[in-house]
């Protein structure tokens, strides 16, 4: 099961290879950068914890509010891998349910005021 989830885990931060393609409308370089960044190290433990459900609608957000340009995308991903190799170490328990939909709410606030999405 340990190897299931590693394996969907795996194959997450791969596909996140679409979000490097550049895109004609760039935001400021450091606009939301912070908040992008966050949102990867929410996804990563989300992934080491198994909470597939979590990491789906960090990926939304990222959809929704990044701009569609390599530098967002890899620091996102870069954010996403060592959040799943820190928890994949075990220092930490994983946190509740509760604790990701609490920081997914607080990091769609942020991400709409710095990064709006596209109505």
């Amino acid at each position: 099961m340990k190897r299931l989830a590693t394996a969907v885990a795996l194959a997450a931060l791969a596909s996140l290879s679409t979000f490097s393609l550049p895109a004609a409308a760039e935001a400021a370089p450091s606009a939301g950068l912070a908040e992008i960044k966050e949102l990867g190290r929410v996804n990563g433990q989300a992934l080491a914890c198994g909470e597939m459900a979590t990491s789906s609608k960090a990926k939304a957000l990222m959809i929704r509010h990044a701009p569609k340009t390599r530098g967002y995308g890899e620091q996102f991903e870069a954010a996403t891998s060592a959040a799943f190799l820190a928890q994949g170490k075990g220092v930490e328990p994983c946190p509740q349910a509760a604790d990701f939909t609490g920081k997914l709410a607080q990091l769609a606030e942020r991400l709409q005021a710095a990064l709006p999405a596209a109505q």
